[in-house]
């Protein structure tokens, strides 16, 4: 994965992070290990192919957690849209044998998603970690935490 970078061009100079959490269609486990390996390269692809930079990504067994960095003048409806409809389309095209056992009618993913801005420069490295720390034994500690973060008052920022 990437390192955060400011993204330049000619007027502007932006730092957006952002932490999307994707959950798969009727909360299935179908992000194995194998599966999860696939996902990220299909997002290598996608970095290619625009400009979205995947600076972490993790999953758990049912829904999968993205620290992702874009330019402003693509909306999140836009970006969540090529990372589903890419992201399904490959894996189907490799696993769907595996995902078709928990899934119906080509869908891997649900109709929602999560998206939060990620403070650069205190909270990233906090989100960082509970991505990375993903599997079972240490979700429910790293969850906690974030809570915590996130329930600081608004004046505090």
């Amino acid at each position: 994965m990437k390192e955060k970078e400011h993204i330049k061009r000619s007027h502007n100079v932006t730092l957006l992070l952002y932490h999307v959490v994707l959950p798969a269609k009727y909360r299935r486990k179908v992000f194995t290990e194998e599966v999860t390996k696939w996902l990220i390269n299909i997002c290598k692809e996608i970095e290619e192919q625009y400009e979205i930079y995947f600076l972490e990504i993790g999953s758990d067994e049912d829904h999968v957690h993205f620290m992702i960095q874009w330019l402003p003048s693509m909306s999140v409806s836009r970006i969540i849209t090529i990372l589903k409809s890419k992201t399904s389309n490959y894996l189907f095209m490799e696993h769907g044998k595996e995902l078709r056992k928990y899934l119906r009618w080509w869908k891997l993913w649900t109709s929602g998603y999560y998206v939060n801005t990620v403070w650069a420069f205190a909270w990233e490295q906090t989100i960082r970690e509970y991505i990375r720390n993903q599997w079972w034994s240490k979700y429910e500690k790293r969850y906690e935490q974030c809570v915590e973060l996130w329930q600081l008052p608004l004046w505090w920022m």
